[in-house]
């Protein structure tokens, strides 16, 4: 029984010492580039493995638990031998979350047996947490600015896409119950529009006309007339004579009054009453507007 005893610790103290002799043959060494890093800054972590023949090494991958750093990237080398002596390297790239004032890390290296695997860890390297806003003083220290400082608003386009649809939907309706109504006014509107515009360039006519009374001012005039009685009446007036033009309006007078502008211009003699006969001409083209006005304002 002694024998056996013996014999479990000669065994058990060979495997311990085979370990001790493979960990003394792995040397695993890693650190930081820097000394200190802002919150989530990218930080590169150093990590080598030196180790002889007949060793299995393997280097963390993605999947591995990087707490307190995020993984970000990882970057290999090809190994490299020097009288049985093979340098791993690799360069991970981590970024710190920790509140810490200083964060210790040390990624292990893992030497693969055939059923089983033996972890490498190097020393522990310290990140220091580099801030960058200044302490706050206890009492703060607010500055003075009565300035107006416009701020920038975005485009509403959700409320002026329902502002547009409401105006369609309601000037939809108001044409459907008071579109003619409105038709109907609007033309009134343009009907007493150009009245204003002619009988100011009447006057302006008729003035000149009573200041030289020569040909050129009395086939302005006669013309400015014709032009307005065809926009009233939708006629031909311009194409038509005295005689035609009576015949339509049932106005037998209005010849008298044609034939003392017209002395002028075909006789180069001046008319008895020129300034009664510009008003009779007026007068016909005002009433025939006011009918005009009073049809399309629906009373007779």
């Amino acid at each position: 029984m002694a024998k056996l005893v013996i014999s479990y610790c000669f065994a058990a103290f060979l495997i311990l010492f085979s370990f001790q002799t493979v960990a003394q043959e792995i040397q695993v060494e890693g650190y930081f580039l820097k000394d200190s890093a802002k919150i989530g800054e990218r930080v590169p972590y150093i990590l080598k493995a030196k180790y002889g023949k007949g060793f299995n090494v393997v280097f963390p991958d993605s999947t591995y638990d990087y707490s307190p750093f995020e993984f970000l990237e990882k970057k290999t080398f090809i190994s490299y031998t020097d009288e049985g002596v093979t340098l791993d390297s690799a360069v991970y790239y981590i970024s710190n979350f920790s509140l810490d004032p200083i964060t210790e890390f040390s990624l292990p290296v893992f030497q693969v047996f055939k059923y089983d695997s033996l972890e490498h860890r190097p020393l522990e390297a310290s990140l220091a947490l580099q801030l960058i806003i200044d302490e706050i003083p206890q009492e703060p220290i607010f500055q003075e600015n009565n300035v107006y400082q416009p701020l920038e608003t975005d485009f509403n386009y959700p409320l002026w896409s329902a502002v547009f649809i409401g105006i369609l939907i309601l000037s939809g309706l108001l044409m459907f119950f008071f579109g003619k109504s409105i038709q109907r006014q609007w033309q009134i509107y343009l009907e007493k529009r150009k009245y204003s515009r002619f009988t100011r360039r009447w006057e302006k006519a008729e003035q000149a006309f009573a200041a030289n009374p020569d040909m050129e001012h009395a086939d302005e005039l006669l013309g400015l007339w014709k032009t307005y009685m065809e926009h009233l009446k939708n006629k031909p007036f311009r194409d038509w004579t005295t005689t035609e033009i009576s015949e339509f309006l049932k106005n037998k007078e209005i010849i008298k009054d044609f034939r003392e502008i017209e002395m002028i211009i075909y006789a180069g003699k001046e008319g008895k009453d020129l300034p009664q006969a510009c008003k009779n001409l007026r007068n016909i083209c005002t009433d025939t507007y006011n009918q005009k006005i009073t049809t399309q304002d629906g009373r007779e």
